[in-house]
Parts: C-alpha cells; structure tokens; sequence
C-alpha cells in the first residue's frame, strides 16, 4: 500500500474528528451515570475510558505499579491509559498529542479559525518563547518531585482509599459543568491565546505534553530531511503548526514534534523529507501512513491487555456511588 502523502492530512484530520467524537460520546454517558445518582436518571454504566483525564492519578498509579507490581482498583483504566501513551510516545513521538488528544484537536481548530478570521497566526519569538515554554517543563517537575520524589507508597495507598480519589472524576466533570466564574474566564483567555497563537496550551502550558514530548526523544520513528533532494520551498517550514524550522534540519528531533506529518504531507520534492526508522545504526525509509498505524496498534495493545487482565473497570460499589455521588452534589450546591 502506497498512500500518497497528500492524504496525510485528512486522514488525519479523520481522526482526530472520531476521537473528538468517541469523548463527546463518553463524556455524555458518563454525565448520564452520574445522573442517575443524583437525579434518579436511568442506569448506565460508567465509562471506564474518562479515567484518562485523571493524569495526575495515572502517574501517581504508574509510580505505585512500579515499586508495588499493584495495580490500583479504583481507577485502574488511568493508569492504563498513562502507560498506553507513554508506550506511543517511546516509539512514535508525541503522537498522542497529534493524533488522539482531544484537547490538543480542539487547540488545532481554534488557531485554524483565527487564522480564517485575522488572515495569520501570530507568533512569540525569541527570549519571550523559550520562557514561555519552560513553563509546561516547570510544572512537569513539580509533579515529578512532589509525586515521584515525595510521596512514598504508604502515602499513596491511603490516598487510592480515600472517598475523595474515588470520585475524583465526578469532581472533574463539575469543574467543567458546573465551573467558578474563575474557571470560566481562564478559560475563555486560552480560548482567546490560542485563536491567537498556535496551539497555545500545548506549547507553553500542558506538562503532560511536555513529558511526552522528552519521552519522544526516543522514537526511533523520525522525520529527516535529503538536503539533495531538498528544494528550499519552506513549506514544511512555513506549515508546520508547532514552529519547527524542518527546512533547516537534517532530523526532526524536537520534543516539540507531534509527529502530524505536515511536513511531509506539504513537500513537494519527492525523498526530500522521509518518515524513517532507525535501528542501531540502520536507517530506513518507511511510509508515513505507517505512523498513525504503529501509533494506534500500541494504544489499543496496552489497552487492551489491561481489559484482558481485569485492570480496566473501578472496583469501587454501586453502594459507595449512592453516597459518595450525592456528597459531591452537596459540596457544589454550597457554591
């Protein structure tokens, strides 16, 4: 199969579009079991798969399986998940950010909406850019430290049993259905930065991305770029939405590159720049459409062998949801 590299692009889009749709869906249903609890609402079963905005709870899992071999019973799906993505990003970059990240999807449409109203994207440069993007990297240490360093696992084991990391995910839907006015105005000013500037929180702000992007170093799966093939178009320059400069570039390295493949997708110049694969001191050239592919396969896999062990579903009881549902209730009816 030969897939021209101009389809890069829509197939891309493709699916960025039905995982945006898949967390709609899932958003719903989980909005409608925990409706059930509070206003009497039909039953439905709670989606397992929304643990995977519990980040901080999938690094503080991933730590406790590490030194443990336990996996924990209250969210066992987000620590599933963290390991799926960070088993994507050793072999295909920040490719979670670029292919599946719901958030990273929604970042995209906005700057290519103001792009449509103000005729361009604006852009930060220099000493202000550097700054601003070792923010995401301080906030990535601090958790580090604070999770990695801090707290041992008889901490976390009392923080797994604890009625508040139980429904921590009912906690973060209300922080979003049910928001502060200070919430609601942060918000809308990254809503308006990132109509302004490119992919604004996942550049300068999101340290989830900024692990992934570290980790990413490690792929052997790299854009490089044939400077005799190479004719100085700058389009993969001109077009590459986190402001790489590939036209200068021998290998894409950056802890930047979501691996979109809009560089490739955009040359011109057939073997100019190559989607490749190296192993030891061996490089080949590999078809780009193969990088969504090996993305997903190892999504899925990991994900998969954590439903095929029973790590994917909380083992938490209906009973404690009747309780625990309806506190949470109370505590945002104060507000």
């Amino acid at each position: 199969m030969n897939l021209p590299r101009t389809h890069l692009r829509p197939l891309r889009y493709a699916g960025q579009l039905c995982f945006v749709l898949l967390t709609l869906s899932l958003g719903y249903r989980f909005y409608q079991f925990v409706q059930h609890f509070e206003a009497g609402g039909p039953f439905v079963e709670r989606p397992s798969s929304v643990d995977a905005f519990l980040a901080i709870g999938g690094l503080m899992a991933f730590k406790y399986f590490v030194l443990t071999g336990i996996v924990e019973p209250v969210h066992p799906s987000g620590f599933i998940m963290f390991s799926a993505i960070l088993g994507v990003s050793l072999l295909a970059k920040k490719g979670f950010c670029g292919w599946i990240c719901p958030i990273g999807t929604l970042s995209q449409y906005v700057w290519m909406a103001g792009e449509k109203v103000f005729g361009r994207n604006f852009r930060i440069k220099g000493f202000t850019d550097i700054s601003l993007r070792s923010l995401k990297y301080l906030l990535l240490g601090l958790f580090l430290f604070l999770i990695g360093v801090a707290m041992p696992p008889n901490m976390m084991t009392l923080f797994f049993i604890a009625d508040y990391y139980k429904v921590v995910d009912v906690r973060m839907m209300k922080f979003f259905t049910e928001m502060t006015a200070v919430t609601m105005w942060v918000l809308i000013a990254l809503g308006a930065l990132s109509l302004l500037y490119k992919n604004f929180w996942c550049r300068y702000l999101c340290p989830y991305g900024a692990l992934l992007g570290l980790l990413g170093r490690f792929s052997p799966l790299k854009v490089r770029r044939n400077e005799e093939k190479c004719v100085h178009c700058h389009a993969c320059t001109k077009h590459c939405p986190t402001h790489i400069d590939v036209e200068q570039k021998d290998v894409v390295k950056s802890e930047e590159c979501f691996g979109c493949m809009t560089c490739v997708s955009r040359c011109p110049a057939e073997g100019a720049l190559d989607l490749t694969l190296k192993t030891g001191k061996r490089v080949s050239v590999v078809q780009a459409w193969l990088f969504p592919v090996v993305l997903l396969a190892v999504f899925y896999l990991v994900i998969g062998i954590g439903m095929a062990t029973g790590n994917w579903h909380s083992k938490i009881p209906y009973e404690d949801y009747q309780q625990l549902i309806l506190e949470v209730q109370k505590d945002y009816s104060k507000r």
